[in-house]
């Protein structure tokens, strides 16, 4: 292998484009359609909620923004409990603040890595009446949804389902982020498909999703003059990111399917390594393996930074598995929930021995095999 190809910078997810996207921008500049909202935001939300499979969905500026204003819609108030999973991006959790509401954190189940129904079902013992509960499908893995609805079924609690990394995948046959009462996606730069940044909220409830899109373009009352009645946000995507969105859904299938096979490459790769375990999809669910990840067995004489460290002096991008949010300075007074009453919770665990292996669809043959050679010389 030559010496450019061993020094070429390999990331751990970057953007796709495909040429179809210049087209709707192009559009959008040709008909001087650059303005916040147009042709653009409008087909984006009818297609996205078409792919999905849900009603209705309101364009915005990110998956940050989604969550904030599904929390508003689910009546959070300051000083109400919000259940949220502890192992996560921190935007699933932020906005909860953002409301002065309360975040507790909710321990993993080794099945998925996501939020764990038995832990669940504690924090409502603890909590009997949170006003919301959000799920995440944490790398692309659809959670539990099943139990998780029932719990919240029982307890009429709003579920609220963070797909941002989850787009496209399927649990029994339905996508992700349809399953609660809200759900949200993003399109930041590393997810299966990009607006450059955005987001979306979907629901059921048209009602709430005009809300949405009210309280998204800063809550202007139906007046002449400018008037409000409420706090409003700048919240709302751009007829131009979402013309990049119109043409990176075209994709979406042959993304999901670049992307699952990258997991199935490291998987076959790695099965002679005992000490290696790729991170477990829902047996009833489709994941999109959005992120490739893989724990090391304890005892190993390989640690996780062993692996970040030679990938990166080759190049190469990976990550850590998500610090959990109730080990975060900013969450230090925040409660967890977990059903591990000495040690440490199966969230610590999956970050103590965890890491995010490069799943950039662009990856050739070679640079996976690259990626992979590097990682076994480690362990053999």
């Amino acid at each position: 292998m030559d010496t450019n190809t061993e020094r070429k910078r390999i990331y751990l997810s970057s953007p796709t484009m495909h040429g179809k996207e210049q087209e709707f921008v192009k559009e959008a500049f040709d008909t001087n359609w650059v303005a916040p909202l147009g042709p653009n935001v409008n087909g984006f939300e009818k297609e996205l909620a078409e792919y999905v499979g849900i009603s209705h969905a309101a364009a915005l500026d990110s998956g940050t923004a989604a969550i904030h204003l599904a929390l508003k819609l689910a009546g959070v108030k300051e000083g109400d409990v919000v259940f949220v999973p502890t192992l996560t991006f921190s935007a699933t959790c932020n906005p909860v603040v953002y409301e002065k509401a309360v975040p507790v954190f909710i321990d993993s189940e080794a099945d998925t890595w996501n939020m764990s129904p038995e832990a669940l079902e504690r924090a409502f013992e603890k909590y009997p009446s949170p006003k919301a509960v959000i799920v995440v499908h944490l790398y692309g893995t659809p959670a539990k949804l099943d139990e998780i609805m029932d719990i919240c079924k029982k307890h009429g609690t709003t579920l609220i389902e963070d797909a941002a990394e989850s787009l496209s995948s399927t649990y029994k046959g339905k996508q992700t982020g349809t399953f609660g009462k809200f759900g949200i996606y993003s399109f930041n730069g590393n997810k299966i498909i990009t607006t450059s940044g955005g987001g979306m909220l979907v629901s059921e409830d048209e009602a709430l999703i005009q809300k949405a899109r009210f309280l998204s373009t800063q809550a202007r009352d139906p007046a002449r003059h400018y008037q409000h009645s409420q706090i409003g946000y700048n919240y709302r995507m751009s007829n131009i990111t979402a013309g990049i969105g119109r043409g990176q859904l075209l994709s979406l299938e042959e993304h999901k399917r670049r992307k699952k096979a990258i997991y199935e490459k490291y998987r076959q790769a790695f099965s002679d390594i005992g000490e290696i375990q790729m991170n477990p999809l829902n047996e009833e669910g489709d994941a999109n393996c959005w992120l490739s990840c893989m724990t090391i067995a304890e005892g190993s004489k390989v640690a996780k930074d062993m692996v970040l460290d030679a990938l990166e002096k080759e190049n190469i991008e990976a990550r850590p598995i998500w610090k959990p949010m109730h080990l975060q300075p900013v969450f230090a007074d925040c409660d967890f929930i977990t059903l591990c009453r000495n040690g440490e919770s199966l969230a610590e665990d999956i970050f103590n021995r965890g890491l995010c292996l490069p799943s950039d669809i662009k990856n050739t043959d070679e640079d996976m095999e690259r990626i992979i050679r590097i990682v076994r010389g480690l362990f053999l």
